[in-house]
């Protein structure tokens, strides 16, 4: 059986949330950011982690989401089989690795990108990564005008890569101090997924209840 390590909050939301829309028999493990249980399996210490039958792991949110896609045709999650439209789900999967996810680190972890000790030094790190979150919101968020999914034409397809974007767009409505407001077709993908009963029952067993 497939076995997601996840941890509450983090990216690995997003392969919960796919493995539940399969609905293909798999286990899921809470564990906590390097602790003895994920070291383990993953020397990095990180989710998510993504352990088949046989042993064989991938980690790394994209690749797992692309593997899952792949694993599981039937499941129409891919986005697409043309050249083009595998090219444009690893185009947002790199969005959401590369663009978005990173420019939270700064609010994350702004002791990383500063030296100054002043707590003023670490607010202005914040301020930055919070401008960078923005910018990469105002992208997604032209992107989505007259979509309900972010991959396939016209009101597009739900895929992994809409999983993919949850946690991030959940990340923000905490942390950017006007949330969603300025960013009203984000603000729908995220309502859509949130009323999605599979994207409940995760949110539900990932918050314990």
């Amino acid at each position: 059986m497939t076995t997601l390590y996840y941890a509450t909050g983090a990216c690995s939301l997003a392969p919960h949330i796919v493995l539940e829309w399969i609905g293909a028999p798999y286990e899921a493990v809470k564990v906590q950011f390097g602790s003895k249980e994920l070291l383990a399996v993953n020397p990095a210490g990180a989710v998510p982690t993504l352990r088949e039958e046989d042993g064989w792991l991938l980690t790394q949110a994209g690749a797992i989401l692309d593997y899952l896609a792949q694993k599981h045709p039937e499941a129409g999650l891919s986005g697409g089989e043309t050249l083009r439209e595998k090219a444009e789900a690893h185009r947002w999967s790199a969005f959401f690795t590369s663009d978005l996810h990173a420019a939270f680190w700064p609010i994350f972890m702004p002791f990383r990108y500063t030296t100054d000790p002043d707590e003023a030094a670490k607010t202005a790190v914040v301020e930055a990564g919070q401008k960078l979150v923005a910018r990469q919101l105002g992208i997604l968020d032209t992107h989505l005008d007259g979509r309900d999914w972010v991959l396939g034409a016209g009101r597009g397809t739900r895929s992994v890569i809409d999983a993919y974007a949850f946690p991030m767009i959940r990340w923000a409505i905490k942390l950017l101090p006007g949330g969603l407001a300025p960013y009203p077709h984000v603000q729908a993908l995220h309502d859509r997924l949130a009323a999605d009963p599979a994207v409940q029952r995760v949110l539900a067993r990932e918050a314990g209840k």
